[in-house]
């Protein structure tokens, strides 16, 4: 449901009311982030814990509630908490397993901003998510030196103002839309200005961990640009798909978002040609069009998650026997210095 203006809270003490934060910001402060508390709520065995607890040293527990009602308690193998619940694996060194798999360092010309296409920019926007992916490729960014600020932004944009060739901006992170609407709207604006700029995408995971962050704050400045809109979510399995969360896309749709998914092939989670053509059925439900299956980028803490490209192949040339080829996503791998993803 959608909120259409935030809640009000009157104070005995005051004669003006004080304004709540909106729902979704007080669900992402609210998201579980002690690894023992996950297992206890989804009523895991006592010995999952230790794993949990080592991998969350790793790379911080954060599940949002209105994910964790969609899991199954008390199976370990649930394909949404696989997603998030840390495993001592995380800490066991793998060969060509890094830090930065997709070499973004060397393609940041400006604090926060990151070029490696021709045609489009991306834009570190928020350094939050409001789920923590395990397999996240960068679960290791140095976030803390590429901290988003107005500031960082203007340089960013001078970086687009200069280079004509640019025609679309990405938003991404951590997640943009754990920005606040206030912050979102200046940039996007200072964005549509640029003459050049055609287009404006954001890589986001909220609609679907948090469906009510699609309030009706987004949806004035999105809907409001001039700029064409591509909202590129983040969905793994058809559990993620609730009614909520078909709401929130049929909203975007109407403010003029084009909706696109890209999975991430992940052993345990949707290595199968029943769960990956579940997947494409039901985001077609939900208005979304499947776009991109990307093999698992070599990050440093989850070869676990491997599927080799051979089963890959496999996997989709099964799902071309039972799927129509507008729901078929392009199985590819990005590897760095590559002037776009590549196919498999």
């Amino acid at each position: 449901m959608i909120t259409r203006s935030p809640a009000l809270l009157q104070r005995h003490d005051e004669a003006e009311p004080l304004a709540l934060p909106p729902a979704w910001q007080a669900q992402l402060a609210g998201a579980i982030r002690d690894p023992a508390e996950l297992c206890r709520r989804l009523g895991l065995d006592p010995a999952w814990r230790p794993g949990a607890e080592a991998g969350h040293g790793l790379f911080e527990v954060r599940v949002p509630e209105a994910f964790l009602a969609r899991m199954h308690p008390g199976d370990p193998t649930d394909p949404l908490l696989r997603q998030v619940l840390p495993l001592g694996e995380e800490a066991v060194p793998a060969p060509g397993y890094v830090t930065d798999p997709l070499e973004e360092a060397a393609h940041t010309p400006a604090r926060g901003l990151i070029h490696k296409y021709r045609g489009r920019v991306l834009l570190i926007t928020s350094p939050a998510c409001a789920v923590n992916c395990r397999y996240c490729f960068r679960r290791h960014f140095p976030y803390a030196e590429n901290a988003p600020s107005r500031a960082q932004w203007e340089s960013s944009l001078d970086h687009l103002r200069r280079d004509p060739t640019i025609v679309e901006a990405i938003l991404s992170g951590g997640d943009p839309l754990a920005a606040s609407d206030r912050q979102l709207a200046w940039l996007v604006e200072r964005l549509a200005a640029i003459p050049h700029l055609r287009r404006l995408r954001i890589h986001t995971r909220l609609p679907v961990v948090i469906p009510d962050r699609i309030d009706a704050a987004l949806l004035d400045w999105l809907g409001s640009t001039r700029l064409q809109k591509v909202v590129v979510v983040h969905v793994n399995h058809a559990n993620e798909i609730d009614p909520a969360v078909v709401d929130a896309c049929a909203r975007l749709r109407a403010a003029g978002v084009t909706l696109l998914n890209q999975s991430v092939l992940l052993r345990g989670v949707n290595d199968s040609v029943d769960a990956l053509a579940a997947l494409s059925e039901r985001l077609f439900e939900a208005g979304v069009l499947p776009y991109y299956l990307h093999v698992l980028d070599p990050v440093a803490g989850a070869a676990h998650f491997d599927v080799p490209d051979e089963k890959a192949r496999e996997l989709v040339a099964g799902l071309r026997e039972v799927l129509p080829g507008f729901l078929m996503p392009r199985l590819v791998r990005e590897i760095p210095g590559e002037g776009s993803k590549t196919p498999l």
